[in-house]
């Protein structure tokens, strides 16, 4: 049974957040609150999690997963970035934006999109996977929380429990999220590729495009 940690939306309980980050470090699944929906998170080099996830969201293994980071720095030992790309991250980072990039070779291929070599980033404007990321000191490979079969993601924690109390390690409660996911963009193509219109604006991408 997952263990439950509510978390003050605005400042989170330190205490809770290094617990959170040990369920990780042990290989666990987490779901967690993000500027867009709730996530599920696990450890970067964890396979096995991996796999629970795939089973959650009945993913195959063209789905891509989102390499969640502190800074841009991280996202610059995971994905290759040319000029014109960081920019645009720059413009929307930290926000409601996952961007498909070309992988490097740090990046394990289980991770990438099995096609293409590519990784989706992410740096969210929350506080919890902001301080869970500063605990961690590495990135945190995420995916939406959307069971498969559901048609909208699960928005809060005790919805979370409801349907996934056997299937994680912990929930950490911050709080109602929206339905709305992150705005996904190809940037491994020129000109970018808007994959899906979330809750992230496309002003900084399109006009930076043009």
């Amino acid at each position: 049974m997952a263990e439950y940690l509510e978390l003050h939306p605005v400042d989170p309980q330190v205490r809770l957040i290094r617990r959170a980050a040990d369920v990780l470090r042990a290989g666990g699944l987490v779901a967690y609150p993000t500027d867009s929906c709730y996530a599920l998170g696990w450890h970067l080099g964890d396979s096995a999690a991996l796999e629970r996830v795939r089973r959650i969201r009945q993913a195959d293994k063209h789905h891509h997963f989102t390499l969640v980071c502190a800074n841009l720095a991280e996202v610059g030992r995971f994905a290759r970035l040319e000029t014109w790309q960081f920019r645009i991250l720059r413009a929307c980072l930290p926000g409601p934006y996952t961007f498909l990039l070309p992988a490097t070779r740090e990046t394990p291929r289980r991770l990438q999109h099995a096609k293409r070599r590519t990784i989706g980033v992410r740096i969210p404007a929350h506080p919890v996977p902001q301080l869970l990321l500063a605990e961690l000191k590495e990135p945190l490979m995420s995916s939406t929380l959307l069971v498969g079969g559901d048609l909208q993601p699960l928005t809060s924690g005790r919805q979370i429990q409801g349907r996934l109390e056997h299937e994680v390690d912990a929930i950490l409660d911050g709080g109602d999220c929206c339905i709305e996911p992150t705005t996904v963009v190809d940037l491994s193509v020129t000109p970018p590729l808007i994959v899906r219109q979330g809750k992230g604006a496309l002003g900084p991408i399109t006009g930076r495009a043009l």
